[in-house]
């Protein structure tokens, strides 16, 4: 017995003393051999974190700018506390080292967390994994797929005006667009991506737009100690975990019989020697990967991973760029003016020989010049993801535009990364960037996109100038495509048929999580009520 004991004392004692070992190194060793210890950086006591100032909307805009005209566009800033040190750039050489280069991926903890909801879709997975998937989704997101389902955008934003007309016609004269919009989306995304109608803007009923929505809710509403230990949820599963689980079992079961029925469907097509293109997602996800080697190929789950995956980042965060900006011309009549004067104009669509209405559809969109301002614009000033990070899987010399001077005088022209260490990636910061926009760049001005500085025009961002809100390189979202012609396909339906402007003494503010999304100071939730007027007098596109 006093053996037992005495074993059981000693297995603490090692256990307490690793633990304190361990604690001592994080805390006070391994921070003084961390190279970026040295970077010019905001300091702080021990357990000082700087975080708050890079993810407050009503910080950061600024904050950035405070930082960089203090230690210049590389520094370092603390993490978790002092001993925590991070990397910031805003040096557009070393941004492209990073989201070009292999050796940054997702951190583990952010990969697990999103794994535990959308499964290993492609925004989880790295390396040769991640090149895979690319390559299997890259077909649904070609140009002539964004052209065949443009319709489906127009019929859809069809059903959001009809919608609202009937909440006016009620004597309703304030409407939540941030809900409506989210729930176009989904309707949007459900036919375009899975042929699959979730009738969302008639009722928010249906069992798998149910499921998707509960799951990406539950998002936010879990805990930092949750997302940085996920075992937790199988260890200890609370309400949030088992929603989750329940909502994936519904999404799994469902997105099974569909795969099977596309795959059927195919099938019978090819012995038929019948040719119909696939327009939604789905489809053309099952041609691709069965048109791959078949040691290569995705499993239905992984497809189903994939679907997860694209609605996640796809239909929150496009409807959360409309939102904004309906809330941006709300706040601009002059500029919404100007825009419903452009929708109400005939135009000639790039491909004016055309016969093909698909086609003819998303060309009358892209001749549209302001509204691809407006577009971009928003998109620029409230990109969804405020910013990402990147984990250093080796050590590197990070090659940079401008020297830095060191804290001992040092000049450097690299800057030395260890393996581990985190690197941020200020997507919102970027954009906001007085020194690539200009001094107004905290302005709504979609005039600037017919005359860009210098400083926003670079080889690395084909067609979108220096725009962050979709990344770039083998990290970047393959959707940009999907979500500019849907964005224009519902403000050219709206814009025209309605006027919008901001409710009396109302404030709106931003909130980041893993999205941003608009909230109405003193009041809880996530919204935003904007006053509605219809339009009698319109031309449609």
């Amino acid at each position: 017995m006093i053996s037992l004991l005495a074993l059981l004392l000693l297995a603490c004692v090692l256990v307490a003393g690793r633990g304190f070992v361990w604690i001592v190194n994080l805390l006070f060793v391994s921070p003084l051999f961390d190279p970026l210890r040295k970077l010019p950086g905001p300091q702080g006591p021990l357990f000082s974190s700087h975080i708050k100032w890079v993810i407050d909307p009503d910080l950061s805009a600024t904050q950035h700018e405070v930082w960089k005209k203090q230690f210049g566009k590389t520094f370092r800033y603390h993490g978790s506390g002092r001993f925590d040190y991070r990397l910031m750039t805003f040096d557009f050489r070393a941004v492209s080292h990073i989201l070009l280069s292999p050796i940054y991926e997702k951190p583990r903890v952010t990969r697990t967390f999103l794994s535990t909801m959308l499964g290993k879709g492609v925004f989880t997975a790295e390396g040769p994994e991640h090149t895979f998937q690319r390559k299997i989704i890259g077909p649904a997101f070609t140009l002539q797929s964004i052209k065949a389902i443009t319709p489906i955008f127009l019929r859809t934003a069809d059903n959001l005006r009809d919608r609202w007309d009937e909440i006016l016609a009620e004597g309703q004269e304030t409407v939540d667009v941030c809900h409506w919009l989210s729930r176009a989306t989904f309707d949007a995304f459900g036919q375009a991506c899975l042929d699959y109608d979730f009738k969302a803007i008639q009722e928010e009923t249906e069992e798998l737009y149910l499921a998707f929505r509960r799951m990406f809710d539950l998002a936010d509403e879990k805990g930092i100690l949750r997302i940085l230990v996920p075992f937790l949820d199988t260890l200890w599963p609370d309400r949030i975990a088992r929603s989750v689980l329940e909502s994936r079992r519904v999404i799994y079961e469902t997105g099974r019989k569909l795969i099977a029925q596309k795959k059927a469907d195919l099938l019978s097509r090819k012995e038929s020697s019948k040719h119909y293109e696939d327009k939604d997602l789905l489809g053309l996800l099952i041609q691709s990967n069965l048109s791959n080697d078949p040691t290569k190929r995705l499993s239905d789950t992984a497809l189903l991973d994939q679907i997860s995956s694209f609605f996640f980042a796809g239909s929150d965060t496009t409807a959360l760029s409309l939102t904004f900006c309906l809330y941006y011309l709300a706040t601009h009549s002059d500029i919404q003016t100007r825009l419903r004067l452009e929708l109400a104009q005939p135009s000639v669509p790039n491909s004016a020989q055309s016969s093909n209405f698909e086609d003819v559809s998303y060309d009358t969109l892209d001749s549209r010049p302001f509204l691809d301002a407006v577009v971009k614009e928003t998109l620029r000033l409230a990109p969804p993801v405020h910013g990402t990070l990147r984990t250093a899987t080796k050590s590197d010399l990070i090659p940079i535009s401008e020297p830095v001077a060191l804290a001992d005088g040092t000049i450097i022209e690299h800057i030395k990364i260890r393996t581990g260490s985190i690197i941020h990636i200020p997507i919102e910061g970027l954009n906001f960037s007085k020194d690539i926009w200009s001094d107004d760049a905290l302005e709504f001005r979609p005039d600037r996109w017919s005359s860009l500085p210098s400083s926003a025009q670079t080889p690395n961002f084909p067609g979108l100038a220096n725009l962050m809100t979709f990344s770039f390189g083998s990290s970047s979202c393959p959707g940009y495509r999907f979500t500019i012609a849907e964005m224009k396909a519902f403000l050219s339906t709206v814009i025209p048929h309605f006027e919008f402007s901001l409710p009396e003494g109302q404030s709106v503010g931003k909130r980041n999580g893993l999205f941003t999304r608009p909230f109405v100071k003193g009041k809880p939730g996530i919204q935003l009520p904007l006053v509605i007027k219809r339009i009698d007098e319109y031309a449609p596109l």
